[in-house]
């Protein structure tokens, strides 16, 4: 061999070996990186939630949680009123401190000294004066994230394999920690519920919240739940740092965030993000997050042996027909205590008697030696005090195996996965209808409210990408709910934003079950749409909006927004079109809240009759357009089709574009589960 040929051949193998080593650094990438710039705040919240119980805390720089100046420690008895006053005092005496370093001249006293050194090189003057607006206060933890690993056992094994038949990272089980300390009873002060701490008008995406039945309660289905919309954040945000961030902040606030800065390194926008939103919770949720992982994988480090509960099991039948507690509990002779533990998600009203389990409920029963089945119950509720069970129970039941549908790896695609040790039996199998409607997808008349009666074939193809009717339920559906659902909802609404960290583990769980971050901010929406007003004072038209709209907003003419934006008296509007606004009468923060108001509406009554149940992926065809997309799905609203592709330009739509379809279903006729 030649000189030539030995140095080509060895240029191959070391290019060989470069890529092979390329391919293997990408391979071992971390899901959740710890970048760097982060460590710090990782370790804070590890000592947070390992070092520190209910009865102690850090005081601590706001923004460096690597600066933590003193640990303080309560006596067991002391009252929430002193341990606040004592957090007070030690807060005036380090801002006290952090002026004097900044100003002196000369030799420091040995705790100025220590003071300073914990700043390091940062430490310079001006930065020293800042800091004096951000002495925080930490609570400990300890004493509750003990409690939620020895809580975990119960419904881990449903949560590992919830994640992995939608292809989602196995670490994700860990966020109960930090919303619940994996309670399934919890409840924040802002009205968060549940082991995932679903917002109501999140969770009913997902899940049926109502009068009768909160399913946010229910471990098993508030979990479904969580892996939907962690699954949704992934593919609109790219990254699992920014997805994770948005189960806090929102999909639209970590959109903006991701668009202000031009990158998707969570540190940068964690460090460098500024908004009146984006505040100590959501700069905190992903490093927490990161603190809980590396908990639960080394609990023995940490805690010692821990001793977690037993997995939950269960059987599990799917009522045929409304029944009251009280005929169950005599028919099928179960303890109302043990009934009640397995049903969480029925609401008092139920277990008063004042209203029935509904039709279809899919009933949890303990594993008794009885194999119950539909049948089986039916044929006990009509020997007893069956009311319309029995009537209701003539079909025969279809077994459905707990993995009905493949597992399907593509986060795109949701498909929740059953219960372990659980038999799931229908009496009927509802099927989505998939004959086109015309009741979502007609283009309203330019400037007005979206029509009512839609004509009966496309528009023309100028018009192909107008604002479309909502075919959204009117919001005074949303009334339905009884009165105490209403009162429920009011309550949330008028709860104060939290002022400041508790002092006492009292204080902490009357705020909220989070442990730390999450419990400051409730910013969490599935919503990815950005309905602020830019910097020049335009938007975007987004889906079920149109000039009307925004005249009404803005007080002022219609005609007046078509002269600005030079619009012909018929022209309509497109979505995705740039419209300037008239703000001389409605200042921007109030167009925005009503914008945001109406949206919020047209979800609050779309949601209280249907839920996604997953998705699947449209390819679309030559020809297609906004308005045949939408015809292909039955109960599909354009505003929820554009909620789940923001980024698609539904007006230059090519042939083999992908389009996320939600899977719905009707919340009755899906049993109300």
């Amino acid at each position: 061999m030649s000189s030539t040929q030995r140095q080509r051949s060895r240029s191959a193998w070391w290019l060989i070996v470069c890529v092979a080593c390329v391919r293997f650094a990408t391979a071992a990438e971390p899901v959740f990186p710890t970048p760097a710039a982060l460590a710090p705040d990782v370790h804070f919240w590890v000592r947070v939630y390992t070092e520190i119980d209910t009865n102690s805390g850090f005081l601590h720089d706001e923004n460096r949680l690597g600066v933590v100046y003193e640990t303080l420690h309560f006596a067991a008895n002391a009252s929430p009123r002193e341990r606040e006053h004592a957090v007070d005092t030690a807060r005036d005496r380090y801002v006290a401190a952090l002026k004097r370093i900044a100003t002196s001249n000369g030799p420091l006293s040995p705790e100025d000294q220590r003071v300073r050194d914990l700043w390091g090189e940062e430490g310079t003057p001006i930065r020293l004066l800042e800091a004096t607006d951000h002495v925080r206060f930490q609570l400990g933890q300890a004493d509750r994230f003990r409690a939620g690993l020895q809580r975990a056992g119960k419904w881990e094994t449903h949560i590992a394999e919830t994640l992995a038949n939608l292809g989602l990272p196995a670490e994700l089980a860990v966020l109960p920690h930090v919303e619940s300390s994996f309670n399934p009873a919890a409840y924040s002060k802002v009205g968060a519920a549940g082991l995932w701490q679903f917002m109501r008008s999140t969770g009913r995406r997902y899940m049926r919240i109502d009068a009768t039945v909160d399913d946010r309660l229910d471990p098993f289905r508030s979990t479904q739940a969580a892996a939907q919309l962690l699954s949704n954040n992934y593919r609109l945000l790219g990254t699992w740092p920014l997805a994770v961030t948005a189960y806090n902040h929102g999909a639209a606030g970590m959109r903006r965030a991701k668009d202000a800065l031009g990158t998707e390194d969570i540190a940068q926008i964690v460090r460098n993000y500024k908004s009146p939103t984006f505040g100590f919770a959501s700069r905190n949720f992903y490093v927490s997050f990161l603190a809980a992982l590396e908990i639960d994988h080394n609990p023995d480090k940490y805690f010692g042996s821990i001793e977690r509960s037993a997995e939950a099991k269960f059987q599990e039948v799917t009522l045929p027909g409304k029944v009251s507690i009280v005929q169950l509990e005599r028919a099928l002779k179960i303890d109302p205590d043990t009934l009640k533990a397995l049903n969480p998600a029925l609401r008092p009203i139920c277990w008063s008697g004042r209203r029935p389990v509904p039709s279809g409920y899919h009933l949890r029963l303990p594993l008794d030696g009885t194999r119950w089945t539909t049948r089986l119950v039916a044929a006990h509720l009509a020997t007893g005090e069956g009311g319309e069970a029995a009537a209701e129970a003539a079909a025969p039941p279809v077994r459905v195996a707990n993995n009905a549908r493949p597992a399907n790896t593509n986060p795109a695609s949701t498909n929740p996965s059953a219960p372990p040790g659980r038999e799931t039996l229908t009496a009927r199998s509802p099927a989505l209808a998939s004959a086109p409607t015309l009741a979502n997808a007609a283009p309203p008349p330019a400037a007005a409210l979206p029509a009512a009666t839609p004509p009966a074939a496309p528009p023309p193809a100028a018009a192909q990408t107008a604002v479309p009717d909502t075919g959204a339920v009117s919001p005074a559906v949303a009334q339905r709910e009884s009165d105490e659902d209403a009162a429920a909802v009011a309550s949330e609404a008028a709860v104060p934003a939290r002022k400041s960290e508790p002092f006492s583990a009292a204080q902490a769980e009357a705020l909220g079950p989070a442990l730390g971050p999450a419990a400051e901010e409730t910013s969490e929406s599935a919503d990815p749409i950005d309905y602020s007003v830019a910097k020049d004072g335009s938007i975007h038209v987004a889906a079920a909006e149109t000039l009307g709209h925004y005249a009404d907003w803005l007080a002022i003419p219609a005609a007046r927004l078509r002269t600005v934006n030079h619009l012909s008296r018929r022209q309509p509007v497109l979505m995705g079109q740039r419209i300037v606004l008239d703000l001389h009468r409605v200042a921007r923060d109030e167009f925005e809240r009503k914008r945001r108001d109406y949206h919020r509406s047209l979800e609050a009554s779309y949601f209280a009759e249907h839920r996604i149940a997953g998705t699947e992926v449209y390819i679309a065809r030559r020809g297609d357009s906004l308005w045949t997309v939408t015809q292909r799905y039955e109960h599909l609203p354009v505003w929820l089709l554009q909620q789940y592709n923001p980024d698609v330009d539904f007006g230059a739509m090519r042939t083999g574009t992908q389009i996320v379809v939600p899977r719905i279903e009707d919340v009755s006729a899906a049993g109300g589960t």
